[in-house]
């Protein structure tokens, strides 16, 4: 992202503007609106929300007058707001998708199924689009790149999100020959496997959340989905089905990180992993075998080696999302996204026993929680990916809490577009 504050100045002066379209108006969706007000060469043309008052609320909240938003329920509407320098507001998605002038459009919805719609109709329309939504990438992002990419469009999940934030620092350590041998994120919570939106609804009140998010993070699927999305974009695999989570310091890392054999925890390198205590912070782990760059390490404080942490202390989430948006449009290159066929999967755990007949409610609920294990492990298991649950999945076998839900257990929803795109997948990439 060198250099992406001068693009965006030159848009700027030039009195050119990003135009971007967003849907999803929760926490992450109104400070990603005003963040964009403070940035150059970029706008917030669009909102969407089913519900119409909280996509209002995100622009006045921004600064943006009421006389000044405008609500479109046509394409044609939003294009003649934007023509008058108006901000438009709508409650059906494919107003923005469909928009001539919408460059960009930013799912953050956070819902599987709606992010594969969002996301396939903007490719169809040649839109870039960002996803503030890695439980669609870790479903369908592979397929949704393919597609991306023969349309000649971005196809990219958000930085800031903490998937995004690895990468970065992938990539950094990547470019600079290091050998990067673990990469990861930390934790702020122990993973509580029964965690529900009843269990967690006085603290998410207090938090401002929506209790099934806080429930996904603390039940640990929401540290699955984002790992899940690392390996498939890196090739890194976990270090075992659920990952290891140790409690540790970020001083500790290194020494951690190492093989068993020579004191550590793992079995192999190449692979990505979960912290407890270093939260809310991301890191890889890199080592050299050259002599003279070690020195050169030990001498600006990064350790005695052989293997050192690269550690960034935080990710500002949606406040970092525009920069996606603004690479994707002026450099035509994803934050991050899937490398091809899948590496990883999450897939689905019965979070309490589960009845033939009874309908599943899908990540953040009652019923399941998300896992990570390799692709292949997934696949001879017929394990069945979190993503593809909903309220319309029903359970055609019983299953025992903490039991993996296989394909062979469940009725799928066949109106479900992410099934139909996950099954296109599968016949393409893998």
């Amino acid at each position: 992202m060198l250099n992406l504050n001068s693009k965006l100045l030159e848009l700027e002066k030039s009195g050119k503007k990003i135009n971007i379209g967003l849907i999803g108006a929760g926490q992450m969706g109104i400070g990603l609106v005003s963040q964009v007000f403070c940035m150059k060469g970029m706008r917030i043309a669009a909102v969407c929300d089913i519900r119409l008052e909280e996509a209002k609320k995100a622009y006045t909240l921004a600064g943006v007058s009421t006389d000044d938003i405008v609500t479109a329920r046509t394409a044609s509407e939003l294009e003649d707001a934007v023509r008058r320098g108006k901000y438009a507001v709508t409650e059906d998605f494919g107003v923005v998708t469909k928009s001539i002038p919408i460059d960009v459009v930013i799912d953050a919805t956070g819902v599987p199924e709606v992010g594969a719609q969002i996301a396939l109709e903007s490719i169809y329309n040649g839109k870039h689009i960002v996803m503030l939504n890695v439980e669609t990438d870790v479903t369908v992002g592979p397929i949704l790149k393919k597609m991306a990419d023969s349309a000649g469009v971005v196809y990219t999940v958000s930085a800031g999100d903490e998937p995004g934030a690895i990468k970065e620092l992938y990539d950094f350590a990547d470019a600079m020959g290091f050998e990067v041998l673990v990469a990861g994120k930390g934790k702020n919570n122990p993973v509580d496997l029964e965690a529900n939106p009843d269990s967690v609804r006085d603290e998410a009140l207090k938090k401002k959340m929506n209790p099934k998010m806080l429930a996904s993070f603390k039940d640990g699927t929401k540290t699955m989905v984002e790992l899940t999305a690392v390996s498939n974009a890196t090739g890194f695999l976990p270090t075992k089905r659920g990952l290891i989570g140790p409690f540790a310091k970020v001083e500790e890392l290194p020494e951690i990180f190492r093989l068993k054999e020579e004191g550590g925890i793992l079995d192999s390198y190449r692979v990505v992993e979960y912290v407890n205590g270093v939260a809310p912070g991301v890191f890889v782990i890199v080592t050299t075998k050259l002599e003279a760059i070690r020195e050169e390490l030990a001498y600006l404080s990064m350790g005695p080696g052989p293997n050192y942490v690269f550690y960034r202390p935080y990710h500002l989430a949606s406040i970092e999302t525009p920069l996606s948006a603004a690479r994707a449009y002026i450099y035509k290159e994803p934050t991050i996204a899937p490398k091809g066929a899948p590496v990883s999967e999450t897939i689905a755990v019965a979070k309490k026993d589960l009845k033939a007949g009874e309908h599943l409610d899908g990540i953040g609920g009652f019923t399941v929680y998300g896992i990570i294990d390799t692709y292949e492990n997934a696949k001879k298991e017929r394990a069945l990916p979190i993503g593809l649950v909903n309220k319309n999945v029903v359970m055609t076998k019983d299953v025992k809490k903490g039991e993996v839900i296989t394909y062979d257990a469940v009725k799928l929803d066949e109106s479900s577009l992410i099934l139909q795109l996950r099954r296109l997948q599968e016949r393409l990439i893998g």
